[in-house]
């Protein structure tokens, strides 16, 4: 009985989900694919670009590799055909590549830039509603500050850079369109859409990228409403290349005629492949108050969240950020100040520069009992946030161990209790689910955390020492 390849793609999926326990990276680099064919005991899958092909390649290969083999025996293989979409005068084609092929894709046509009187050309800083918008050169109006060089990588945001970065290397067509970058307040949105349309502007000089907020589009939008050149307001964004929206979620339970200018232009620039960028604070699922019509729009493309750095990242984010400045601080204290500010990017930064301030105006040197000084008021006018890696840093200090011995395999007794105290507060203090404090207390798994967990209670109960130890830790977290 021959193997039906659709059947074994949807067993691989089923595995995959469960395996993943993830449903926005399912959902994101699963869902897509498409399986075309199973022939000797090769599983051929379709997957929307050379990027997506790359992604799946770099991060989900042993997942992938595992399944198949599963399903198919030792001797399954797996083997990816990726789908090209260019346009020729307007008509759009696709091409079916196979992985092999993939190098030929750079040779294809790309867009033919506007024709524009050049000697004729002024730059405004604002452009908007101008008659003989044609002749005009637009100001992008993005900050020259926030790079991709800048935006330090991390766990936290790995998705969103590296979609970002192959929007700016391909912008418009790439499977990636519209990109919607949502997360918390100060986590980098902002940053990653500027330097999206920075990057693009180097690679792309003759496309015009144009960063503007949902807010300013709002007034934009009225004040053309109110001289009576809508007409003109809608030419200037069809007008538009690379079109960056900051903050849509400004949207939300108003503004519907602004949202009806919008899903127009969004369906303008789309159909001809121009790239939109949208950020938002909310997760797209959490956004009220938008036209139906316009969320399924913004569902089309690549929906990617930057969540809050973990301690490597806050630690690589301060010391790029010296260094920028050509600044020089002991490492303890960049320490410090990473386990101590885990709420977002600007919080960290802002930090770093009082703690900066502190020194400079009062001439004293920066030293750890000064940071701690510093931070200590700081977080006093924050709500501080009881992470995992804060609580391993507390407990490592306080049996003096390095950081790095929980994540170890060692069985060394004080270690091992360390990391079940660290497992333990993790539990009672945050809300992070059993097989989060596993991966990040030395990749266990949830079955380890809820054996710890019953370990230090029963030992608080039976064991002197080790309820003082508990006790004093708890102090340690509340002050």
């Amino acid at each position: 009985m021959s193997k039906d390849y659709k059947t074994i793609w949807n067993n691989c999926l089923r595995i995959i989900r469960d395996t993943l326990q993830n449903e926005q990276v399912y959902n994101t680099w699963f869902l897509p694919i498409v399986p075309v064919q199973l022939e000797d005991n090769v599983l051929t899958l379709q997957v929307p670009s050379p990027f997506f092909y790359e992604w799946l390649e770099e991060h989900y290969i042993d997942i992938l590799k595992k399944t198949i083999r599963r399903e198919l025996g030792p001797g399954g293989m797996l083997r990816y055909s990726v789908v090209v979409e260019q346009s020729i005068e307007g008509n759009p084609y696709k091409t079916l590549l196979p992985s092999s092929g993939r190098k030929a894709i750079h040779n294809m046509p790309k867009d033919i830039p506007i024709n524009i009187n050049k000697d004729d050309i002024k730059e405004l800083p604002n452009p908007f509603t101008i008659p003989g918008i044609q002749k005009i050169k637009i100001h992008s109006q993005l900050n020259e500050n926030y790079t991709l060089e800048n935006f330090v990588e991390g766990d936290c945001n790995r998705l969103a850079r590296s979609a970002g970065y192959a929007v700016a290397e391909n912008p418009g067509r790439t499977s990636f369109n519209p990109l919607l970058l949502y997360g918390n307040a100060g986590l980098g949105k902002t940053h990653l859409a500027h330097a999206i349309g920075i990057k693009t502007k180097e690679n792309f000089p003759d496309k015009t990228v144009l960063y503007v907020t949902a807010e300013q589009f709002s007034q934009q939008f009225r004040e053309a409403a109110a001289n009576n050149n809508i007409s003109d307001f809608m030419h200037f964004y069809e007008m538009i290349d690379v079109l960056i929206i900051d903050d849509i979620y400004f949207w939300e339970n108003k503004v519907p005629k602004t949202q009806d200018a919008f899903f127009h232009i969004f369906n303008y620039l789309h159909q001809r492949n121009k790239q939109i960028i949208i950020t938002s604070d909310k997760a797209p699922a959490e956004l009220t108050g938008l036209e139906p019509r316009l969320m399924s729009r913004l569902k089309w493309g690549l929906s990617a969240d930057l969540q809050v750095p973990n301690v490597e990242t806050r630690i690589a984010i301060l010391k790029q950020k010296l260094e920028n400045d050509g600044i020089e601080m002991p490492y303890e204290v960049i320490e410090y100040i990473a386990y101590n500010i885990n709420n977002n990017v600007r919080e960290l930064e802002g930090a770093l520069i009082s703690l900066m301030a502190q020194s400079s105006l009062n001439k004293k040197q920066i030293t750890l009992d000064l940071a701690k000084q510093m931070i200590d008021k700081f977080v006093k006018n924050t709500a501080r946030e009881i992470t995992i890696d804060y609580i391993q840093k507390v407990i490592c200090d306080y049996f003096n161990l390095p950081i790095e011995s929980i994540q170890s395999h060692t069985r060394k007794r004080e270690i091992v209790q360390a990391r079940q105290l660290a497992m333990y507060f993790a539990k009672k203090m945050t809300k992070s689910s059993l097989a989060i404090i596993g991966l990040q207390c030395g990749n266990k798994d949830h079955a380890t955390v809820l054996h710890a967990c019953k370990t230090v209670t029963n030992l608080t109960e039976t064991d002197k020492k080790f309820r003082f130890w508990v006790e004093e830790l708890e102090k340690k977290f509340k002050q």
